[in-house]
């Protein structure tokens, strides 16, 4: 069985929930319709010509993008020019094109937690903290016959997280009440018949972005028609999330050898680094796509060398003098996104048993050459 186009896009959003998106980012279903099944996903970096060639062999019926393919509002709609011509090559194709842009950078996981494991770091925070997820409280009460079942539902869709423990709950065994009334089918008792039960009251923390997911694992894990439960806001602050990450390798390193760790790391063909390059460096910070505009984040986080793209010469020299060493890998180092995306989303539709294929994209969009 094959996923159709909104269930695959709800997985995604699993994996970069469009709350995270900078505002006004252009993100999400951009051309062509989700009303389908897609039998083939192509996750790549951007939407060109080629890529869409690619997805026609590939039989494709989706194409998950990181970069918008419509950036600009669109003033006409002309197909003897080039972006009209890729355009209707994609609806004549029935080809759809979702994009995950900043939500992705931003997210657990996301393109630039894939940056900072490939390069090595430990100890992650965000470099540009953006927001701080709200905490809810569930409380629920359950019968003990299916008290274990309901905690694996409950943590299985993202409850029960305190900081970096996972499983967190609290259980109170108690005696539960009810009278089932004309038309009810009780898992427990019989109608016009006050019953008692022993059931466990369950509390546990829930994101509030996962509120929706959770209660709907709970509500059908647990076998009462009528499910008494609470959902209490808090005055707590959960995660935090941000562009970037900062981090610390292993060992210190000499620039210039981490310059080198980088083009195997990230597969690139070249670094441009800014700073001495015999100083050592172990604190990075990183960013995905251009980061000139995060350079005074990375000074202020302390960062002994700034991993970004597209730094400019006024930017260099701004950083030389501050003393921070930048290492350019230039804005094509975000297609590790490509089959990371790909394996993640694979995973979870296999998981739910469809034949979906998800095929991170082969083809090499970066506009520049070595020359």
């Amino acid at each position: 069985m094959f996923a159709n186009g909104q269930t695959v896009i709800q997985l995604m959003e699993q994996l970069a929930p469009k709350h995270l998106a900078l505002a006004d980012d252009k993100i999400g279903l951009q051309l062509g319709s989700l009303q389908k099944e897609i039998k083939v996903a192509l996750v790549a970096l951007d939407v060109t010509d080629a890529v869409v060639e690619e997805a026609i062999r590939e039989n494709a019926d989706l194409i998950i993008a990181h970069h918008p393919i419509i950036y600009r509002p669109l003033s006409h709609l002309q197909t003897d020019v080039p972006a009209g011509k890729l355009y209707e090559k994609l609806i004549k194709r029935d080809i759809a094109v979702y994009v995950a842009h900043t939500n992705l950078d931003v997210a657990d996981g996301g393109v630039n937690d894939m940056m900072a494991a490939a390069i090595g770091l430990e100890k992650l925070a965000p470099l540009e903290p953006l927001l701080s997820e709200k905490l809810k409280k569930l409380v629920v009460f359950v019968p003990e016959s299916h008290h274990a079942q309901l905690l694996n539902a409950l943590f299985e869709a993202g409850a029960g997280w305190i900081g970096q423990y996972s499983h967190c709950s609290f259980n109170v065994t108690g005696t539960g009440t009810f009278l089932p009334g004309e038309g009810t089918n009780p898992h427990i008792g019989k109608q016009g018949r006050l019953e008692h039960v022993r059931e466990i009251r369950v509390e546990t923390i829930v994101p509030e972005s996962a509120e929706r997911r959770v209660v709907q694992a709970m509500l059908q894990a647990h076998p009462y028609e009528e499910v008494a439960y609470d959902v209490y806001p808090l005055d707590l602050q959960g995660k935090t999330y941000g562009l970037g990450r900062v981090g610390s390798l292993p060992q210190p390193v000499r620039l210039t050898d981490f310059a080198e760790q980088l083009k195997r790391r990230l597969d690139v063909p070249y670094v441009r680094l800014v700073g001495d390059p015999e100083r050592e460096v172990q604190t990075v910070a990183v960013l995905g796509g251009s980061g000139r505009s995060y350079m005074r984040r990375a000074i202020s986080a302390k960062a002994d060398v700034f991993v970004t793209g597209d730094i400019d010469h006024h930017t260099a020299h701004d950083a030389l003098a501050a003393g921070l060493a930048i290492a350019d890998v230039g804005h094509h180092a975000e297609k590790i996104m490509k089959r990371g995306v790909a394996e993640a989303l694979q995973n979870k539709l296999k998981a739910l048993h469809y034949s979906t294929r998800v095929v991170p994209s082969a083809i090499d969009t970066d506009p520049f050459r070595l020359v």
